[in-house]
């Protein structure tokens, strides 16, 4: 993992809920996605789910909200820090740890249901040892019969093409709006993320800005690391299916 990846996501934590329109109904919308793929694939009402790159708690908010029973981890400790804010503000009783997905020994339990790592998040380890390792950790967590399911962008696509920008998007009302663009710096099969939310108050505009790398991982690589793990079905979900913004992987241990 690129070692500036936790401070990314530490000096993000307070300014992450920004880069959506709306944070809060995206919590409830992500709810109605993954709650029931979840629950089909894990054959189960309400699982027992370890959201290991947990953020500032996008899924492990709304899954909880849903009845899921939610233990969460991140190796950012502001980001971990942030999320139990907003747990505890909702009222839901959701266990946080520090902890790298590849080294997620911190928390004790083995008997999950589901694995979950949304948003992009195993494409922060940029080196296939350390990919395969948090593969182990997170099968070492399941149950016999539980699923990992993971997010990632559709890079078997995006290495055609190397697109250099995400378009901008306007957010707000007048006179308190933001703008929220990426700019992508391609090296090789890997790529930084210059993310920028410009904050408009009082007529002038502060800009923010963060870096992290990220590795453009192909589905075939992603397919060899998770069987290499131990994982043995390998389904590929596209965001047609699933309404979700990137495609999702599920792997049953």
């Amino acid at each position: 993992m690129d070692t500036a990846t936790d401070t990314f996501y530490d000096d993000l934590a307070d300014y992450y809920h920004l880069i959506f329109e709306d944070w809060n109904r995206s919590i409830e919308k992500q709810a109605t996605i993954f709650g029931p793929l979840l629950e089909q694939y894990a054959n189960r009402v309400a699982p027992h789910v370890l959201d290991c790159a947990c953020g500032i708690g996008t899924q492990t908010l709304g899954l909880s909200m849903r009845g899921h029973h939610l233990v969460a981890s991140d190796l950012s400790r502001a980001s971990v820090a942030r999320a139990q804010k907003e747990a505890t503000r909702r009222g839901l009783k959701v266990q946080f740890y520090i902890a790298d997905m590849r080294n997620l020994s911190p928390i004790l339990r083995d008997d999950f249901d589901v694995v979950l790592a949304a948003d992009n998040a195993l494409p922060h380890l940029l080196l296939r040892e350390d990919r395969n390792k948090a593969l182990r950790e997170m099968a070492r967590k399941l149950r016999p019969g539980g699923i990992l399911v993971a997010t990632i962008r559709d890079y078997d696509r995006l290495l055609e093409v190397r697109p250099s920008i995400q378009a901008p998007s306007f957010y707000g009302t007048q006179s308190q709006r933001r703008i929220v663009h990426q700019v992508w710096d391609w090296a090789g099969d890997e790529y930084d993320v210059h993310l920028y939310i410009s904050l408009e108050t009082s007529m002038q505009w502060t800009v923010k800005h963060y870096v992290s790398r990220y590795h453009a991982l192909l589905r075939n690589d992603l397919n060899a690391s998770l069987r290499e793990a131990g994982f043995t079905t390998v389904r590929w979900l596209e965001p047609s299916e699933t309404s979700f913004y990137q495609p999702v992987v599920i792997a049953e241990k």
